[in-house]
């Protein structure tokens, strides 16, 4: 007899750029396509490196997660599937998948987290994060201190 395990594909980067976020301001990543794939959950990470000034009174980067049901014609907020600066809802209609600390000039690491969680246990066909900085600091201006990780898990018949 066989058994149905849990198996995790390569892990890859989500494309968004984070250089220089400024506090208040929000950034979209490119969709990811999982209709080849068709990844049951995708794991998120989010590395963050903030510049040397205090922490406001809200200390959080927010990540939010975004799907569509159309194959990438609709989405919610003023999400656009690319990677680019973003003017969230007030209130943010997307669904919130985690948050990472702030320090003044500190690197800090959240997740991993379940994409598939936001959506009822099932990952959309095409989906995405946004980030918002609402920390008071400045993220740094070089790309290469953030990481945007996502990890697809499925089924396996061992």
């Amino acid at each position: 007899m066989s058994d149905i395990k849990t198996a995790f594909a390569a892990g890859s980067t989500l494309t968004c750029t984070l250089a220089s976020l400024t506090t208040g301001s929000s950034r979209e990543s490119t969709v990811i396509d999982n209709s080849t794939n068709k990844y049951l959950d995708a794991l998120v990470m989010l590395k963050v490196k903030f510049a040397n000034t205090a922490v406001g009174t809200d200390p959080w980067v927010y990540v939010y997660g975004y799907g569509t049901v159309d194959g990438g014609t609709t989405y919610p907020d003023n999400v656009t599937g690319t990677d680019a600066a973003i003017t969230l809802d007030n209130p943010v209609n997307l669904k919130l998948l985690g948050a990472v600390s702030a320090a003044q000039n500190v690197t800090n690491i959240g997740g991993p987290w379940s994409m598939a969680s936001l959506f009822g246990g099932i990952l959309p066909e095409k989906w995405g994060i946004v980030v918002k900085n609402s920390s008071n600091i400045t993220l740094t201006g070089t790309e290469g201190d953030h990481a945007k990780l996502w990890q697809g898990i499925y089924n396996t018949v061992a």
